[in-house]
């Protein structure tokens, strides 16, 4: 079983910065692979950038890249999402999630356990 725990989140103006945190249980962080997904009103939940077990892959939704960074400290069973030059349109619930899905990491529906969310809010 893995606990996740998402903080950083806030309210922040167009184009500003933050740093979602989401600190995990268990001894076997460095196992899983990591990925932040978000959800807005109204709309499904996506996936953002997720990060492979050992750091050396990631992946990022076309909307992020270029903006966000993914990175994980495993020392820390920690994962990070840097997300610079902030948009209106990335205000959502942003949800960090744990797998230890083998072939497909890229979706929601590949990962098995689940933060609380934290609200990311920018405003125009």
């Amino acid at each position: 079983q893995v606990q996740l725990v998402e903080s950083g989140g806030g309210l922040v103006q167009a184009g500003a910065s933050l740093r979602l945190s989401c600190a995990t249980s268990g001894r076997t962080f460095s196992s899983y692979t990591m990925g932040w997904f978000r959800q807005a009103p109204g709309k499904e939940r996506e996936t953002v950038a997720a990060i492979r077990w050992r750091g050396g892959s990631t992946y990022y939704a076309d909307s992020v890249k270029g903006r966000f960074t993914i990175s994980r400290d495993n020392a820390k069973n920690t994962v990070y999402l840097q997300m610079n030059s902030l948009k209106p349109e990335d205000t959502a619930v942003y949800y960090c999630a744990a797998t230890l899905a083998g072939t497909s990491w890229f979706f929601p529906k590949d990962y098995n356990y689940w933060g609380q969310g934290t609200q990311v809010t920018v405003s125009s």
